[in-house]
């Protein structure tokens, strides 16, 4: 299939954004007020631009074999798993990859700490969104006393070189901290309980990070005096609000890998053979679900 040439540039300072002055127009503080909210129909017209050039991304990363890691922390209800579906829903399986890891076995327990993620790194080709990482070590792991402070420690020296070596083997990482109020969690953690289809996202765990904020807070910026380096920063998103939340991230993470657009000129179906010559067998054989909708 022939490609159009390069259409568009994308870079760190240019992207093509034509509903800037809108966004401008909706969120900026007037008077000291807090910005206003995003109306439902410009946050969807502007998601689905958003995500158009996600489709963009995805297929350069695919022509130039390029490896991506994306990293998304944060506190519990940050909305860290909404941006993410945000990213990953328009994009192909196959080439963009969602990786939420468990808790470690008894097994991978004994392994290098950093070996369990590693397995998940991208090809050449693909793109990797982690919702969370190695940093539960610097967050969870620390908090709740699940790691030594010896291991802690040895984290915090050695994560920063984990990353340049990543770094210096082509992979381009890119790390988002999702920050949110006290105030704004304790609103979503009353609608999870609230709601039985996000009932399943509250956990024992989420509950105790409520009691321990604190002690979190002070992980959090400890983590950040060790491992926002100049050649692997921390980009922090203010979460408070998910839809600003997601449409900001989006575009900062277009705007930190410059792509091309490689949209294929328009393409045309080709004619249906006619079926001539073959009889299919009777659709009273086959077994269809009930149209109960219908």
């Amino acid at each position: 299939m022939s490609k159009k040439k390069d259409k568009q540039t994308t870079s760190e300072t240019e992207i093509p954004t034509p509903a800037d002055k809108e966004i401008l127009d909706e969120t900026e503080e007037k008077d000291g007020k807090k910005p206003k909210k995003l109306k439902g129909k410009f946050y969807d017209k502007e998601l689905k631009r958003l995500q158009i050039e996600l489709v963009k991304l995805q297929e350069w990363i695919k022509h130039r074999g390029m490896k991506v890691v994306v990293l998304f922390e944060g506190r519990d209800a940050a909305g860290k798993g909404g941006v993410i579906k945000r990213i990953s829903q328009r994009m192909n399986p196959r080439v963009c990859r969602v990786v939420a890891l468990g808790t470690p076995t008894e097994r991978e327990k004994t392994q290098w700490y950093f070996q369990r993620y590693s397995a998940h790194l991208p090809a050449a080709g693909e793109m990797v969104l982690f919702d969370r990482s190695w940093y539960n070590r610097a967050g969870v792991e620390r908090v709740m006393d699940f790691c030594t402070d010896e291991e802690y420690r040895d984290f915090l020296h050695t994560c920063p070189e984990f990353e340049r070596m990543l770094i210096r083997s082509g992979i381009i990482l890119i790390k988002y901290w999702f920050s949110v109020s006290n105030e704004e969690q304790e609103r979503r953690f009353h609608d999870r309980i609230h709601d039985p289809t996000k009932r399943w996202k509250l956990s024992p765990m989420d509950l105790e990070s409520r009691r321990r904020w604190q002690e979190y807070s002070k992980a959090k910026d400890a983590m950040m005096a060790y491992t926002d380096t100049k050649q692997s920063p921390w980009y922090v998103v203010n979460a408070d609000s998910k839809k600003r939340a997601r449409l900001n991230c989006i575009r900062h993470l277009l705007k930190r890998i410059p792509y091309k657009d490689l949209t294929p000129d328009p393409i045309q179906l080709p004619r249906r053979p006619s079926d001539k010559g073959y009889v299919r067998p009777p659709i009273t054989e086959q077994t269809f679900v009930p149209d109960f909708y219908g």
